[in-house]
């Protein structure tokens, strides 16, 4: 098992989060050593918008501790799926959303994703196993 590392966490732990920062960190650091900890190139977009500098952004996501994945095509394509279905449901963005290529990305590979926002990965991609902090186990 690998596991996908959801935006929110890496940011709840890089701005020292009040309310979420105790819950993800502990998360990690649970999963670490046990499985591999998983970005792709949609987390690494969302999570460095806050930084200025590549540099800054690599120290606080070391590859020897995330190890980095291109988003399969496969994922490109169940996430278009997936998107459609929020499309018909009335969703307003016009755009596929980090989320649905996050799932996707998990989905396609067999991987777990550790989250602190569950709700759309659940309605949209029910198979994908979620550690949240509802699930209370890692």
């Amino acid at each position: 098992m690998a596991v996908l590392v959801d935006t929110n966490i890496l940011v709840d732990i890089a701005v020292r989060d009040p309310v979420w920062l105790e819950w993800s960190r502990g998360a990690l650091a649970k999963l670490a050593g046990r499985v591999p900890l998983i970005i792709n190139p949609i987390i690494y977009a969302e999570f460095s918008v806050r930084y200025r500098d590549m540099n800054e952004v690599e120290a606080l996501l070391p590859a020897e501790e995330f190890r980095r994945e291109g988003l399969p095509w496969a994922a490109a394509f169940a996430a278009g799926a997936a998107f459609g279905l929020y499309r018909q449901a009335g969703g307003a963005r016009e755009r596929v959303l980090p989320d649905f290529l996050i799932g996707a990305h998990a989905l396609v590979r067999g991987y777990s994703i550790v989250t602190r926002d569950p709700n759309g990965y659940r309605r949209y991609f029910p198979d994908v196993r979620l550690i949240t902090p509802e699930t209370r186990h890692l």
